[in-house]
């Protein structure tokens, strides 16, 4: 029986980011040779997930592990992608599909995210962290153990690394937000402000994000310094190489201890309970496939649909 890995992004706007998330699909497929390795989208971006799945299907793949490329389990981690898979999982009876948990904070994440701080202090003058503050930005969402997943986070570097000090924003959704922080942090006794943005790749948010930055920075007089994305580095493979054993294993269950959906949190009570359905039908995709597949150069067809916008 053929096996697959199905990579599920979440899809951008932005070009950029999608072309950064093919290049994690094209690292993966070398990673898992025995494995077909497909990919797909919940919105802005083709192929959708049913695109993939079917493919996979005809080419023979009978079991299905699906990888959230999602770093935190907030809406999307706990409703969208699993409410996908089920509906797939009712159009084929002899296909099973496991679900594989989100990345979450791994070993190899806080390695990640400490080599990226250190790339960023490295383009700047030296300065003794104890006078430094660090800065982690989420994504932003409206479940709270999403949010404080990216605190959490923001803690353990904070202690790990010997910043003075480490606080977090959020680009959106959540508060408090980054043009809300930013001014803030001018009236503490730090000279510089490290700012690491908690995202996979590049896209809308993220360049929203050095915008902004940039912006406050003409205005400041502390030296802020941006690192890059998390991108398709060794060490987030190796936190993929762990959801995908867990899967295997049949370990991969989600931590619900504090999920809205099943116990009662504080200011979100009236969440409990409620059903766990998507809610991207109305954005799924563009165009009618993806303008270029992970591994495979573009052809003469594939430039005419260009052109032609199809």
């Amino acid at each position: 029986m053929k096996q697959g890995i199905l990579i599920c992004g979440h899809g951008s706007r932005d070009k950029e980011g999608v072309a950064h998330f093919r290049v994690l699909v094209e690292k993966l497929q070398q990673r898992y040779p025995d494995y077909i390795v497909d990919y797909g989208f919940l919105e802005f971006a083709h192929p959708v997930y049913a695109a993939a799945v079917e493919r996979m299907y005809q080419a023979g793949v009978r079991h299905i592990i699906a990888l959230p490329a999602i770093l935190f389990a907030g809406g999307h981690a706990k409703n969208d992608i699993p409410y996908e898979m089920n509906s797939l999982q009712q159009q084929y009876p002899d296909l099973t599909i496991t679900m594989a948990r989100h990345l979450g904070i791994t070993a190899s994440l806080l390695q990640l995210s400490k080599l990226l701080i250190e790339e960023a202090e490295s383009q700047a003058t030296p300065l003794p962290r104890e006078e430094a503050c660090l800065l982690l930005i989420g994504r932003g969402t409206n479940d709270p153990d999403a949010n404080s997943d990216v605190a959490k986070l923001t803690r353990m570097l904070w202690e790990g690394m010997g910043f003075a000090f480490a606080t977090t924003a959020y680009i959106g959704v959540a508060r408090p937000l980054l043009t809300d922080a930013l001014p803030v942090l001018e009236h503490l006794p730090y000279k510089r402000i490290v700012v690491l943005p908690v995202f996979l790749f590049t896209g809308v948010l993220l360049k929203r994000i050095y915008e902004n930055v940039a912006a406050h920075q003409q205005l400041s007089s502390k030296q802020y310094r941006c690192t890059q994305s998390y991108g398709s580095h060794e060490w987030l493979l190796q936190a993929f190489d762990e959801r995908i054993q867990e899967a295997l294993e049949g370990s991969g269950n989600m931590n619900c201890q504090l999920c809205k959906y099943r116990k009662q949190i504080v200011g979100f009570e009236a969440d409990q309970g409620q059903d766990q359905i998507g809610h991207h039908l109305q954005v799924k995709g563009i165009l009618f496939e993806e303008e270029e597949k992970p591994g495979r150069k573009k052809n003469i067809l594939s430039t005419v649909k260009k052109v032609l916008g199809i």
